[in-house]
C-alpha cells in the first residue's frame, strides 16, 4: 500500500518509494531480531560483536561511529556484553586515554559460530533480487545514506 497523499506527481513517487523501504528495512529486521532475540542479542550487540570479529579491538568511539550509536548508547551495549563475559575493556597503549574493546575467548567462540547462522539468514532475506538487483540496491541505498 502506498501513500494517501495527493501532491505532484514526483512527492506521490517521493513518498511510495520512502514507505516502500521503510517498510521493507522494518519487515527484514523485524524477521533478523527474532533470530537474535533468541540467542539473548540486540542488534546493537551483535553489532558490536560482529564488528569486533572482523575489524579487531576498537574504541567505543569508533564502535559507536560504525553503528550509528550514541556515546552514552554503545557504552551501555559494551557494559552489558562485558557483564555476559563476551568483551573486555583494556588501556589503548598507544592512548592512555582510550580504552580498546576486545573480544574475549567465549566473544569469539560465539560471535564465529553465530556469524555464519546470520550471514545465511541475511543472503535468504535477500535471495528474490538478482546479483544486478543488489548492486542497484546497494548503490541506490549508497547514494541516499551519503548525502548532507
Amino acid at each position: 500500500m502506498g501513500t494517501h497523499y495527493q501532491g505532484s506527481d514526483r512527492e506521490e513517487k517521493t513518498l511510495n518509494a520512502f514507505i516502500k523501504l521503510m517498510r521493507a528495512t522494518d519487515s527484514i529486521n523485524n524477521r533478523l531480531n527474532r533470530q537474535l532475540s533468541d540467542v539473548g542479542l540486540t542488534i546493537s550487540q551483535f553489532g558490536v560483536l560482529e564488528a569486533l570479529l572482523h575489524l579487531g579491538p576498537l574504541n567505543q568511539k569508533a564502535l559507536g561511529k560504525k553503528l550509528l550509536k550514541s556515546g552514552g548508547n554503545i557504552t551501555l551495549v559494551i557494559d552489558n556484553l562485558e557483564k555476559s563475559g563476551w568483551v573486555e575493556r583494556h588501556q589503548d597503549p598507544k592512548d592512555r586515554r582510550s580504552m580498546l574493546i576486545h573480544l574475549t575467548d567465549e566473544g569469539e567462540k560465539f560471535i564465529s559460530d553465530y556469524f555464519p547462522k546470520h550471514l545465511a539468514r541475511i543472503k535468504k532475506e535477500f535471495e528474490v533480487l538478482s546479483d544486478e538487483e543488489l548492486e542497484q540496491l546497494s548503490s541506490i541505498c549508497k547514494k541516499l545514506g551519503l548525502q548532507e
